[in-house]
């Protein structure tokens, strides 16, 4: 056998190697979705439905735009996806808090915690909340996935509600969803306009100890909604 024989043979078995090492390369389209996933939400996040660029998020997932279209099937469809995903996750944390074993306004106190630890450690869900707002729930509207997991959660509060009532530590007739988003609403406003408002008055609202004593002015607030009116005995 001549040395170009030798070289011959050397350089097809190295092919055949590296073909058989390819072939053998296991696909985990799971995995690659869950990347593609993860950089949408960071993309999104970070530059609203509109900024946002669907070759950007393929590149953030180290993957390419044909498998971001294979598996969500265009920039929209991702959207929705990236909205119930961090919602999806949100509702799911909720439902896992177990209030049987506490008293009403514990169990309150303790929904109130979580939404506002929450929304405290998820800087991409605040965002994109603002984003879709400004869009009118544009794309929201699309998911059914996330309307049915709200019921579960006014369905808690609810049941707290009803509990406090009947041994007269809750005043009649507070309705779930109106405390619910109060609750939201002083878990989420301070964070969400931190940046404009630590300006403005020249207070670092975003700082551990104003959150931690936002909390406890929360808490206090809380109780004194939801505390039973005392009616004032007319005068002899």
């Amino acid at each position: 056998m001549t040395n170009l024989d030798g070289l011959y043979n050397e350089q097809m078995a190295s092919h055949s190697e590296s073909a058989s090492a390819k072939k053998i390369v296991p696909r985990d389209p799971a995995r690659t979705r869950a990347r593609i996933l993860k950089a949408a939400i960071a993309e999104f996040s970070a530059k609203g439905y509109s900024g946002a660029r669907t070759v950007q998020i393929a590149s953030r997932a180290k993957s390419n735009i044909r498998m971001l279209y294979h598996y969500f099937g265009g920039k929209d469809a991702l959207y929705v996806c990236v909205l119930e995903e961090v919602l999806s996750k949100l509702r799911a944390a909720e439902l896992q808090l177990d209030f049987d074993a506490l008293a009403p306004t514990a169990g309150i106190l303790q929904m109130f915690d979580f939404i506002d630890t929450h929304f405290g450690a998820r800087p991409e869900l605040r965002r994109l909340l603002a984003y879709e707002n400004m869009n009118q729930a544009r794309h929201l509207k699309r998911s059914a996935l996330i309307r049915e997991g709200a019921s579960p959660v006014l369905d808690l509060i609810g049941n707290l509600l009803r509990r406090g009532e009947a041994i007269g530590l809750f005043r009649p007739g507070v309705d779930p969803l109106h405390l619910y988003v109060a609750m939201v609403s002083m878990a989420y406003y301070s964070r969400a306009h931190g940046p404009t408002l630590s300006r403005i008055f020249e207070t670092d609202l975003l700082a551990d100890d104003w959150q931690a004593a936002h909390r406890t002015q929360s808490h206090e607030m809380l109780m004194g909604f939801l505390a039973p009116v005392i009616k004032k005995g007319r005068k002899a």
